[in-house]
């Protein structure tokens, strides 16, 4: 009998068109899920027959809860190479061997500058006008040249879109809890000296930060109270580094010119979900990932972590 296998939250569904299950199947029957399984039962229920589940970056928790219902399950695969929302010590309990795949961080980084320049630009509103035959021309641009770009967090994605903004003209300023003078300078932007520096003083702040018991919260009500009133604010990193709440009070009494968010607390968002009214908000359904490469690289090594895992010798573990 052949082992089944799941693939989660394959929305697009390109989960077994972007790469080559040939080397999988006859052994492994593949099952794409288009479809957001919202709770615990749900999933539960649709891959409890399974032995093989393929998740979508953490889209899915998997906790000892859900792992310690799934008796069949025997390999998990997470895109990626760190996910928060497995519980690992359940799933070596359970005898699940977890691995990863690669990700390239380039997409963020291009989304990041997406949301920032549609800001800037006033390019959804001044589409939209367009295609209804509104006003031409209702938005006066904010120029990048000669503005402060604030980067919370200089990685592997602060860093280039470090890049970005200093090939705009930008001033561009980072702050981390652990940066220091010589790893800014690698970069060629500045050291701020605080994080309320960075927020008082920045035209754009955009958040490139790890979430970690340290980072979670870390832009609340006080905080994005610093930020100018003509300031936008761009998180592609996750939701939970600023205080949601705060945000909306914030774009809704207009306390901030605008943001761009690409992560929200609960994905996907449920339809009355107030971040999809909310004003001065550009925002999109967690596209950082989502790209063509990304996801070839995705399917591509979890058939090879699927094949690995056959042979005995599993390849990029977790946990």
């Amino acid at each position: 009998m052949n082992l089944r296998c799941a693939v989660l939250d394959d929305f697009q569904a390109v989960a077994t068109s972007l790469a080559d299950w040939g080397p999988v199947l006859g052994r492994v029957e593949v099952v794409s899920f288009p479809e957001h399984f919202d709770t615990e039962e749900e999933l539960v229920a649709a891959v409890r027959d399974f032995d093989i589940i393929v998740t979508l970056r953490e889209r899915v928790s998997f906790p000892a809860s859900t792992l310690d219902r799934l008796p069949r399950l025997t390999l998990l695969v997470a895109s990626g190479m760190r996910n928060s929302v497995i519980d690992f010590a359940a799933a070596a309990r359970n005898d699940v061997t977890v691995c990863g795949t690669k990700s390239s961080s380039t997409p963020p980084v291009e989304l990041t500058w997406a949301l920032l320049l549609g800001l800037a630009r006033g390019i959804v509103t001044e589409n939209a006008a367009l295609r209804a035959g509104g006003p031409w021309q209702s938005t006066v641009g904010v120029d990048l040249h000669g503005r402060r770009l604030g980067l919370l967090g200089l990685g592997k994605i602060g860093s280039r879109v470090a890049q970005v903004g200093l090939s705009f003209g930008m001033d561009v300023v980072a702050w981390s809890q652990n940066l220091t003078e010589r790893g800014t300078k690698e970069h060629g932007v500045q050291l701020a000296a605080s994080k309320e520096e960075l927020l008082s003083s920045s035209d754009f702040v955009s958040v490139h930060l790890a979430l970690s018991d340290r980072t979670r919260g870390l832009l609340g009500a006080p905080e994005l109270a610093l930020l100018k009133p003509s300031a936008y604010l761009v998180n592609t990193s996750r939701a939970a580094i600023v205080d949601q709440e705060a945000l909306l009070d914030a774009l809704r009494e207009g306390r901030i010119a605008g943001a761009g968010v690409d992560v929200f607390d609960v994905e996907p968002l449920p339809g009355d979900h107030p971040m999809r009214t909310a004003p001065r908000l550009l925002a999109t359904p967690h596209l950082g990932y989502v790209s063509q490469h990304n996801y070839r690289t995705y399917y591509s090594q979890a058939v090879e972590d699927i094949e690995a895992f056959l042979a005995g010798s599993p390849v990029r573990r977790l946990g």
